[in-house]
């Protein structure tokens, strides 16, 4: 635990050392945990940048609101527009890049109209362990990642923002709604309003870390497997069934596998594979 305080420390003489920034703020553990204590250590010199659009829920939109207005943070929220971007919606494996690239020139700009000496985002040392084009773009745009700097987990994040009682500190991990989408796939309004309703419903349903996959119209929904059984009682997978039915999906699956993050990255390799194969042209043999 001793060590564990110690990257505390370091991390709040970073964010000292800083003298301003604005935050890059989602309403997920590490961004809260990251706003909250540059807010103790920055005070007022420290502001909460929220990017809204279709591929972020309602509900974490207003949660992020809710908790600035707790916190005594003011927040600025634009809308970042990557749908408006043809290069986004058709999805490529740098689907990522792309986003966090416009996202985060939106902040600095941002950032610099408010005085702000540094945008801060919320990645933490695990990222570093799964395909995340994103974080290339986090680097050309010199944005700054304390979290990952001071070297702590998401683990080691979790219990400090329970020490810290911060409502966050056992919340389920969250990513974009656009990792939902199998590469390759059309990234449309229409289908990310899909996945939320979906994801909402399995919330109001009671499981707490899941994923619905979309694949065209067929759902493939993620769950811990401890909690396999219950959405095998028939009540509830006839209600699952029947309200991704009328959302939209033709078929509803279940990953025997489970939840895990990054699902839709086991395909890269094979990805690799047919594009190291297709001859001049683009056709594949």
């Amino acid at each position: 635990m001793d060590a564990l305080h110690q990257k505390y420390q370091q991390l709040r003489e970073q964010l000292r050392a800083l003298g301003s920034a604005a935050v890059a703020f989602s309403g997920g553990v590490d961004s809260t945990f990251l706003l909250t204590v540059a807010c103790q250590v920055l005070g007022d010199k420290a502001i909460a940048v929220t990017a809204c659009s279709p591929s972020f829920p309602q509900r974490e939109q207003q949660e992020a609101a809710a908790y600035c207005r707790q916190l005594g943070v003011r927040q600025i929220c634009f809308s970042s527009q990557e749908l408006s971007m043809e290069s986004f919606r058709q999805n490529p494996k740098n689907r990522c890049y792309l986003c966090k690239r416009a996202i985060f020139e939106a902040i600095w700009a941002i950032a610099r109209e408010n005085g702000c000496a540094a945008v801060l985002e919320g990645s933490n040392l695990d990222d570093l362990g799964d395909y995340r084009p994103g974080l290339a773009a986090v680097q050309e745009l010199g944005v700054t990642s304390p979290l990952r700097d001071a070297g702590l987990s998401k683990n080691e994040i979790r219990t400090l923002s329970r020490e810290l009682e911060l409502p966050t500190w056992d919340k389920p991990s969250f990513a974009c709604l656009a990792s939902r989408f199998v590469y390759g796939e059309a990234i449309s309004p229409e289908k990310l309003n899909m996945v939320e309703q979906a994801e909402e419903l399995l919330r109001t349903l009671g499981f707490r870390q899941f994923r619905v996959r979309i694949h065209d119209t067929l759902a493939r929904i993620e769950l811990l497997p401890e909690e396999f059984p219950r959405m095998m009682e028939p009540r509830t997978r006839e209600l699952v069934y029947s309200s991704l039915k009328q959302l939209g999906f033709t078929y509803t699956t279940l990953d025997l596998q489970g939840y895990r993050t990054g699902s839709m990255n086991e395909v890269l390799p094979e990805l690799q594979r047919k594009n190291r194969l297709s001859p001049p042209g683009g056709e594949t043999t």
